[in-house]
């Protein structure tokens, strides 16, 4: 008797770019994959995280004779905890499924509770991260994690080279002290002296923990608010064209692992100055790729960002490089490697 559940997948994660949340990269590999035919079944899209956990349980659980494998986003923090918990009901179940690692705080959480981590790891039937950092740092949990990149729809990211730059800057995160949007301010203020027309573009949403007045006031301080704009979160859509505005790709954070926002500068054609944190040195190489800075030093940022107008020849190197890399990460390459898992998978009962 044919599997009635062949070609059928549960995803886990956060859906939340309908009800006007950030779009995670769970959204975008379940459109994929439905696209190809999979009969895809997503959970959650509740705002409230309470409601959001007891849907994800629930829709594992009741759904159980729908789906052949499931997917489930790993995180750090409380987060971690929603997967324990919808990790138990696939194994209930009787559901093989994958946990893909993401944050990059999940390290320090695994060295924090590793026999917790090390359990969960081990209940799946396949770990799967979206960059050497995470792989490498919990191989002590899991001895056989596979590398699948995060993805991107290059073809929504038109190419323009940029042989030479313009002082026009652009920030792409939501607006947490994770992603230190405070230091950007500062290196604008650096730089506005010796380049009259730099400008900077911060979008992402308040994630509410005091970030965004910050920063806004900080440039108020610095005397450079008349050259900050922020305009806020934008619909996934409205992100190229917003990135086409600006010449040079600013990454502040403190922590971090493979950042989409990244991927989608580069495919854009613009060169990336980045703090040399968590997985940025896994991604970026030195001066092919971007110029890597220390955490939280303005002066080491500006100064990369100097180096960019003041060569041209450096600012285009970088501009094609970075293309380069972000092809390498389009789906027509990356959804391959997940239907390959999954179908490998589907049939395989969980550990």
């Amino acid at each position: 008797m044919a599997d009635r559940n062949a070609g059928s997948v549960l995803l886990v994660g956060n859906f939340l770019s309908a009800p006007g949340g950030a779009r995670c990269v769970c959204e975008d590999l379940a459109d994929h994959l439905a696209a190809e035919g999979w009969q895809v079944r997503r959970t959650s899209a509740r705002i409230s995280r309470p409601l959001r956990l007891c849907e994800m349980v629930a829709t594992a659980w009741r759904q159980r004779d729908g789906y052949g494998v499931a997917t489930v986003d790993l995180y750090s923090g409380s987060a971690f905890l929603w997967a324990e918990a919808v990790c138990e009901v696939l194994a209930r179940a009787g559901k093989p499924f994958v946990l893909t690692l993401h944050g990059g705080n999940l390290p320090s959480f695994a060295r924090r509770w590793p026999r917790r981590v090390r359990r969960l790891l081990r209940r799946a039937a396949c770990v799967t991260a979206p960059s050497g950092y995470l792989r490498e740092q919990m191989l002590p949990y899991r001895g056989d994690i596979v590398m699948i990149p995060n993805a991107i729809d290059l073809a929504a990211y038109p190419y323009l080279f940029r042989p030479r730059v313009s002082p026009r800057l652009v920030w792409l995160r939501a607006f947490h002290e994770i992603y230190n949007p405070t230091l950007a301010p500062r290196v604008l203020a650096l730089l506005a002296a010796e380049f009259p027309g730099v400008e900077l573009t911060m979008i992402g949403r308040d994630k509410g923990d005091g970030s965004f007045e910050a920063t806004r006031q900080l440039a108020a301080r610095l005397g450079v608010a008349h050259r900050l704009h922020m305009p806020g979160g934008v619909a996934k859509s409205q992100v190229p064209a917003l990135l086409q505005r600006g010449d040079i790709f600013l990454n502040t954070a403190r922590v971090d692992n493979t950042p989409v926002s990244v991927l989608e500068a580069m495919a854009c054609g613009l060169p990336v100055v980045s703090t040399n944190v968590g997985g940025i040195p896994y991604l970026l190489t030195q001066e092919r790729t971007g110029l890597l800075t220390a955490p939280d030093h303005a002066g080491e940022m500006a100064a990369a960002i100097r180096a960019l107008l003041c060569n041209p020849a450096l600012a285009a190197r970088l501009s094609a490089a970075g293309r380069d890399l972000a092809a390498a990460c389009g789906w027509s390459r990356v959804l391959p490697q997940w239907q390959q898992l999954l179908n490998g998978l589907r049939r395989k009962p969980s550990l």
